[in-house]
Parts: C-alpha cells; structure tokens; sequence
C-alpha cells in the first residue's frame, strides 16, 4: 500500500458463512459434509475476500514528507501549483546550469512533499516526469539522481492513475538500476520507488518483478544495513509478496523468502511487523505456499513473535500463523507442536479487539482438525477462554468463537464435547440465537445440534440433563422461535433440534393409551418419550 507514516492500523477479518447442503440431516451438521481440510480452506477464502475490502492493514504506499519551510504558505489557497510546476519545467527545458537543474527539480520535489495535497497531478501535467525519469541517469550527479528519484517516489504513492504515469514514462528499470548504485541515499530512494508502484496492485507488482527487482533488492539485506534502510527493504518485500489476484509466482516466493526469514532475526520492530505481514501474504493461499514457509523452519520465530508486546508485531504474526493452520492437519500440527498455543490466552484477552478476534479465528481452525488437535487445544486450558470470549467479546469475535465451538463439537468425541457442556458454553452459545446474522444462527445452531447429538451417544440420562440446561438458558425457546424464520435453512435445523430431541406434550397425548387384554385382565400402555430424551 502507499506509504505516509507507520502506523499500524486495524484489520476486519470476517468469518465465512457456512453453506449447508440440502441433506444436512444426514451430515450431522458437521462442516456441511466437508472434511476438516476443506471446512479450513473456504473460512480462508472467504475471509480473505472479506479482508481485501478493508486495505487499511499495512500501509501499500508511502510518500516521504517533510517538515513545512516557515516561509513557505500554510495553505494551498496561497500557492499556485500549476503556475510553480510550469515554471519548473520552464527551467529545466531552457538551463543548461547544473546548479538551476538541481534547484529546480528540488523545488519540484518540496511541492510534492507537503503533507497535505501534494500538486501531482499539476507536476504530472506540466509534463515533468519525462525530464525527472531522465536525471536518473545521471550517474555523474547523484544529487539531482536522488532529488529526481525522491519527487517520482512521492508521485508513485498516489493513485493508480499517478503510479501508471511514472511506469509508463520508463521509471522502473532506471529504480531497478539504482538499488545497485554507490552513493546509499540514492539506493535507499530507489527501493521505496520501487515499493510504490509495486504497491499498487498485482500487474504493477508482476511488472516490477519482471523488470528484476528481486536479486539487486534481497543483495541488500545485511547485517550492517543501517536500521532505516532495513525497514524500507522489508516494506518493498512485503509488497512483492501481498496481493491475490493473481498472488506472486512461486518462484519470486522461492526467491525472496530467504531474505524475509533473515530480516525477522533483527530487532527493530518495523522491520518485524513488515516481515510478518510479508509472511502473512505468503500463507494466504495454497497448502504448497504454506509449507514453503513451514520449510524455511520459521514458525518458531512467528511464534515467539506472539508474545511481543508491539501491537504492530503481534497483528501481523498472528495472521500469518492463523492462515498456516488454514492448511492441512500436517501443516496446523508444526504450529502447535512450536508451542503456540500456550500463547492464546493472553492472545484471547488481548486489550485490541482484532486481536481477540484473530484469535479466535486461528483456534477455530485448529479445531477444525484432529481429535489429538481438539484435545491440544483444551490441554492449553483454551476452552473456558473460548467461552468467555464467545459471551463478552465483541460481535466479530464472538463470531468467531462461535466457531471455533461448533467446530470442536463437529470433529471431538462426546466427551470432548462434554467438557464444553461443563464449562457452561450453552448459555453464551444460545445467546447467539439472538442474531439477524444467517451464517452465526447456523453455526450456534449446529453447535447446538452437535452437542445433543453427543450427549445422547453417551447416555439417555445425559441426553436428558443437557436438553435441561438447554431450557434453563432460554436455549430452547429460541430454538423455537426460530422456526419461524423466513430463512429455510434456518428453520429446518431449529425444526431438527426439536424433532430430534424434544416431544411436546400434543405428541404425548396422541400415543395409543387403549387398553389391551393379557390373561383376561385390562392392560394400559404407558406413554414413552422420544429417543429416551425427556418429553416436555
């Protein structure tokens, strides 16, 4: 994205709605048929897509401002910018003097470094780009080079339209160049160029890459790299990586990853964030992405990561490890055998919100897999902070833990599930009945479901006891309140909970209660409940 400042701002990861198929009776409930890999897979996608709307996350772009001259005008109305940028370009067509070039483009280069409203678009049209692309090459003059290069950096982080003027004008290769020049000012200006346009998008990123940009820019990571320097190298490099449409090619991910892994071992905390968030790009996609990754033998560092007290560390570290256990149950088992889950309870308790929620959302993941897995999760001592945050967090977060609940009861034993019965998750979990959301009535409902269904597995007597908690919570009238809904899959799982589990009295009084003659005298057939579960 387009660089201003550093500042960390908030994600909205949005879970997917569950899509059932019309023979959910048969199913269970479970995931819609789906195997714990695919129910993993499409939470990913969806959530992806969603994200993708908010690219408020890390910053794509960023222009280098300065501080205002005090002589200078404190507003705009005072300055005619297409006057100045005229005139600019009126100097440097007609002065064969170096020192009025350098002047000249430094002007130029001020305007645009104002913090409010750059004159872009007036530099753009009084046709200066062609003559600054022009001083790149004036290896001669590394001050003009670096004025020149400065002024295109800061007309790259405007829109698409500004970004496309500097491609089309042949800036790319002439910044390729200059990451390989000796004067490291120039270099440095050169790499955030170069981070700009990749910003942009997936085709200006694919062009920067085509253009070479990736041996010159990992050549560069040092452990002498000054620390400002570092942190505009890693910036570019998670550019490289970010966007999905189409993503990086396996090959630049080949190619780059290294130097991304090697930034992550410095301390400064940009440089992590912006290394994770690289990470995070890379593991939001296929399984192969992911375990390239996984093979770079970094997760313990993500891991540690979690633990950071750097919000902007911590954020993009936990998505990335969030989309690794988005795999498979090989690639989620790397994650908690690295001892992440020890992690998730401050994490689930977290003073941020997208925090909790992101949390959440990776140990609904992590449920979505083995019976071992689930049971990891409850020998963290995760459940009772699940719960907590499935009835005090905020709604996305509750989401969230919704499913991460409705997940273990999809793939735990009966007494997994149980635990969670123990541990009080019918309350908070009925309380989600109360929703307009579709996709959260069907996740709290098949987490309902499930754990009937478990119950009754153990025993008639347990059955019998948790459809009791289910009443006591007010669980059941919404249940049955729901059978009113104008959503027809809403209705036929409310409809199921009921059939399956509960028998009103109407259906008691419809029983066959004639009597029948045994040995000469009158017998009277009892009535009997539905499944051995108590009728109400």
């Amino acid at each position: 994205f387009k660089q201003i400042n550093l500042s960390s701002l908030s994600l909205s990861p949005t879970p997917c709605v569950l899509k059932m198929e019309d023979n959910y009776r048969s199913q269970l409930f479970k995931n819609g048929g789906r195997t714990a890999a695919e129910a993993r897979r499409t939470r990913a996608d969806m959530t992806s897509k969603l994200r993708k709307e908010k690219r408020n996350d890390q910053l794509m772009k960023r222009r280098q401002v300065m501080d205002q001259d005090e002589n200078e005008p404190k507003h705009d109305a005072d300055v005619n910018y297409t006057n100045i940028a005229l005139e600019i370009k009126g100097v440097l067509d007609s002065s064969s003097d170096m020192t009025e070039v350098l002047a000249a483009v430094q002007s130029c280069r001020k305007a645009l470094s104002r913090e409010q409203s750059p004159p872009i678009d007036d530099v753009i049209n009084a046709g200066l780009l062609p003559l600054l692309v022009n001083y790149l090459t004036f290896d001669h003059h590394p001050a003009l080079q670096f004025e020149a290069c400065w002024a295109l950096t800061n007309v790259a982080s405007g829109t698409n339209k500004h970004t496309r003027a500097v491609v089309e004008c042949g800036a790319v290769p002439y910044f390729i160049k200059l990451i390989s020049s000796q004067h490291m000012n120039v270099c440095e200006q050169a790499v955030w160029a170069l981070g700009n346009v990749a910003g942009d998008g997936a085709t200006y990123r694919d062009f920067v890459i085509k253009s070479g940009i990736i041996r010159p820019l990992v050549a560069l990571v040092t452990p002498d790299r000054k620390m400002e320097f570092l942190r505009n190298i890693s910036w570019t490099m998670s550019n490289l990586c970010r966007n999905k449409d189409p993503p990086p090619t396996m090959d630049t991910i080949v190619s780059i990853l290294p130097s991304i892994c090697n930034v992550l071992q410095c301390g400064d905390k940009h440089c992590l964030s912006d290394a994770c968030w690289a990470l995070s790009y890379i593991t939001d996609g296929s399984n192969d992405r992911i375990q390239r990754v996984i093979n770079s033998d970094i997760v313990s560092k993500l891991v540690e990561l979690l633990g950071s007290n750097e919000v902007i560390v911590v954020t993009p570290a936990l998505r990335a490890i969030g989309n690794i256990v988005t795999g498979n149950d090989e690639q989620t088992q790397v994650v908690i055998n690295s001892g992440a889950l020890k992690c998730f309870d401050k994490l689930l308790w977290h003073k941020k919100n997208n925090i909790q929620k992101e949390a959440a959302w990776t140990i609904s993941n992590i449920t979505a897999g083995t019976k071992t897995q689930i049971q990891a999760v409850i020998d963290a001592g995760l459940l009772p902070y699940i719960i907590d945050a499935l009835a005090r967090g905020d709604f996305r977060t509750q989401k969230e833990a919704a499913w991460a609940v409705t997940n273990l009861t999809s793939g735990g034993t009966p007494e997994q599930i149980m635990q969670l019965v123990d541990m009080k998750v019918l309350p908070p979990l009925s309380n989600m009945l109360n929703v307009q959301d579709t996709g959260t009535l069907t996740v709290a409902l098949d987490g309902i479901f499930n754990i009937l269904t478990a119950a009754s597995k153990i025993s008639d007597d347990v059955c019998n006891k948790v459809a009791i908690l289910l009443e006591e919570c007010n669980g059941l009238d919404l249940v049955e309140k729901l059978q009113q809904h104008e959503n027809e899959k809403i209705y036929a799982k409310s409809a199921d909970i009921i059939d399956k589990f509960y028998k009103e009295e109407d259906d008691i009084e419809g029983t066959d209660l004639a009597p029948t003659i045994n040995n000469g005298q009158f017998v009277f057939n009892a009535p009997t409940s539905n499944h051995g579960h108590i009728a109400f």
